[in-house]
């Protein structure tokens, strides 16, 4: 079933186009990968789908409901939840507050306890950790902590915005390995990642952005195999 249809997006910050017509699909239960040099727009693309931003033309689907216009709080309420580059948490707030705090919304907030344990089974050192502040936790932990805030809104479509962006290389497998986890939960991902080998090797399809542009799509092994996508993003 499709659930995510961008369809020919301009996307400005004031007076810079940044989005030229971008047009991609999500399809449930896939993981979805965008990816491109810094500057490419990648980021722009998640605000515009999240409701930060809002395109000057095209048209952004979810659900079959067009979403474009609403704000982000009604986005979120709809089952699109961004997981933020740089974690963006609470830092004088609790582990648990944090996450209580990603519950907010009435579909979420009935179920808080299950969804604590959900995250709980999955990333354990929360649980141990649920009365410290965010703010001493290591780099990991805060990772993790915000995609367990971002879990706690029961989403549709998880959308991750440089998951492993300063995490030391230890912990970098970790988060493919916990996102790879989150599909096997029946969670839609659309994943943004400067890690162009890990994001593809999970992704079930990809879409690669430059200047602003779609360049080129395909299925997973299309773009690993693609010699461009070797050259540019891999490498070799």
């Amino acid at each position: 079933m499709l659930l995510l249809n961008v369809n020919k997006i301009n996307g400005y910050y004031g007076d810079i186009q940044v989005l030229y017509d971008v047009s991609i699909k999500v399809e449930e239960n896939e993981v979805v990968s965008i990816i491109g040099a810094n500057g490419a727009g990648k980021s722009t693309l998640l605000k515009n789908i999240s409701g930060l931003l809002h395109p000057a033309s095209g048209r952004i689907d979810f659900l079959n409901e067009q979403i474009n216009s609403l704000p982000a709080y009604k986005i979120v309420e709809r089952g699109i939840v961004q997981i933020p580059e740089g974690r963006k948490l609470f830092p004088f707030l609790s582990v648990l507050e944090n996450l209580e705090i990603g519950a907010y919304i009435s579909r979420a907030a009935k179920d808080l306890k299950q969804s604590l344990e959900i995250v709980f089974e999955l990333f354990p050192i929360l649980k141990e950790r649920k009365k410290q502040l965010a703010r001493t936790l290591s780099g990991g932990e805060q990772q993790m902590l915000a995609i367990a805030r971002g879990l706690m809104a029961k989403p549709k479509l998880l959308m991750f915005d440089e998951p492993s962006l300063g995490l030391a290389p230890i912990l970098i497998n970790d988060v493919f390995q916990t996102i790879k986890k989150i599909k096997e939960q029946g969670i839609t991902v659309l994943l943004i990642e400067q890690n162009v080998k890990h994001s593809l090797s999970l992704s079930d399809r990809g879409y690669v952005l430059a200047n602003g542009k779609i360049v080129l799509e395909g299925k997973r092994e299309e773009l690993l195999n693609n010699l461009e996508v070797k050259k540019a993003y891999l490498g070799m």
